[in-house]
């Protein structure tokens, strides 16, 4: 007998999924309905390859995974439609309907599976964590038990979109640099395999009346052009043991400290943690989650170890009944003015608007400070580009001048 998958909601409310064997259709559906279920889909199971679920398969991966434009736009269009009077179910089944993207649709549709079987919102897109995190479920949770549902989600999307744009800001800082330092690491292999070799028989037997940095460049073509394999072995090996020690904990406090420390890049990533930080904080209180869970996602949020290490202070002076402004000043990671107001703002019971406030001047710091950065890297990246083309060009010329002088 053939087999049939289905779609199901039992007596009990709950939709549930599975395969049964029956005759044809109609048996199987008149097998789930004796159940008292409500059958909700049935299709035939065939025997060969499900080419429908392999095209999706391939759909799926080519889409990649989804991302926060994807669920800003799903946040967004949640708000308009219950606003708009649509009840929780029917808006996530007409916005998966309307999803292109594979692998979203199929979450949406998951979701809406786990309403449908009486989950609470929270709790269905819970079940995702690294699409709809810490924050996202908390403030939804919160909505849910104020009644304020709509307004959280305006919120919620609010909040996205200014970390998506922040986010690009600092992405588009370091393009420019990283395209200018990748030419001039370019520029300088073609000079030392291909322009340099062809000098080295003119300087052949003349090695005595050679500058040090000609003798240095020469030997280091060399050694690039014969064993070329070598070089290529070494960056690969230096550059993935880097990569692998940015990942571990060691590695990672290093890196952030580094920049919290570099001249040029300081003050910038400061703003972006301070902004980034004291905005999660003042949306979660206002959105009237639990002061704990505030500073617990606060700090898995923050984007940096130091940071992250001082709202686990926070959190650990705030649950044994401390106020959060003693770790604030003596972690000395965030300015004294900014902690003078988190107390003022702490005192007088407002302290979500003194956070969001705070986060928005920062937030304007933050765009300022960028295109400074950008303005600074740009002509010290030009000069060190052309200090080493610089280098090797006079090591060349320097010697074909003495060799000129000699023969006079």
């Amino acid at each position: 007998m053939p087999n049939y998958r289905y779609q199901i909601r039992s007596s009990a409310g709950q939709v549930q999924v599975g395969t049964l064997s029956a005759e044809n259709a109609a048996s199987a559906a008149t097998i789930l309905r004796n159940q008292g279920a409500h059958v909700l889909s049935l299709s035939a199971v065939t025997g060969g390859i499900d080419t429908n679920g392999l095209m999706n398969k391939l759909k799926e991966l080519n889409a990649g995974k989804p991302t926060q434009k994807h669920i800003l736009d799903f946040t967004t269009q949640l708000a308009v439609m219950i606003r708009a009077g649509i009840n929780l179910r029917a808006a996530l089944e007409g916005i998966a309907d309307q999803t292109t993207h594979v692998g979203f649709k199929k979450v949406l549709q998951q979701i809406r599976n786990d309403v449908e079987g009486g989950k609470q919102f929270s709790d269905a897109i819970g079940r995702h964590p690294k699409l709809f995190g810490p924050l996202y479920v908390n403030m939804v949770r919160a909505s849910e038990m104020s009644g304020s549902f709509s307004k959280m989600l305006d919120r919620i999307a609010a909040y996205i979109n200014q970390q998506m744009e922040t986010k690009k800001m600092v992405v588009g800082a370091a393009i420019y640099p990283a395209i200018i330092g990748g030419l001039a690491v370019c520029v300088t292999v073609f000079l030392l395999t291909f322009v340099l070799p062809k000098f080295a028989g003119v300087f052949k037997g003349k090695e005595e009346i050679l500058p040090w940095a000609t003798k240095f460049l020469l030997a280091l073509s060399a050694f690039m052009v014969h064993y070329w394999y070598l070089v290529l072995a070494g960056v690969a090996v230096i550059g993935g043991a880097l990569f692998a020690f940015t990942k571990t904990e060691v590695g990672s406090f290093w890196v952030d400290k580094l920049k919290l420390s570099i001249p040029i890049i300081r003050t910038m990533f400061r703003s972006l943690y301070i902004s980034r930080s004291l905005q999660t904080m003042g949306q979660l209180i206002n959105a009237g989650v639990p002061m704990l869970d505030t500073l617990a996602i606060t700090g898995e949020i923050s984007g940096n170890q130091l940071f992250k290490g001082l709202w686990k202070k926070v959190h650990h002076n705030v649950k044994q009944g401390k106020k959060i402004t003693q770790p604030l000043q003596q972690g000395k990671v965030l300015p004294t003015a900014v902690t003078q107001m988190i107390a003022a703002g702490e005192e007088s019971g407002k302290l979500g608007e003194v956070l969001d406030e705070i986060a928005g001047f920062y937030q304007r710091q933050l765009k300022d400070q960028i295109k400074a950065v950008t303005g600074m890297i740009e002509p010290i990246m030009i000069i060190l580009m052309g200090s080493v083309v610089g280098f090797i060009a006079m090591a060349i010329i320097l010697p074909i001048f003495k060799m000129s002088q000699v023969v006079k």
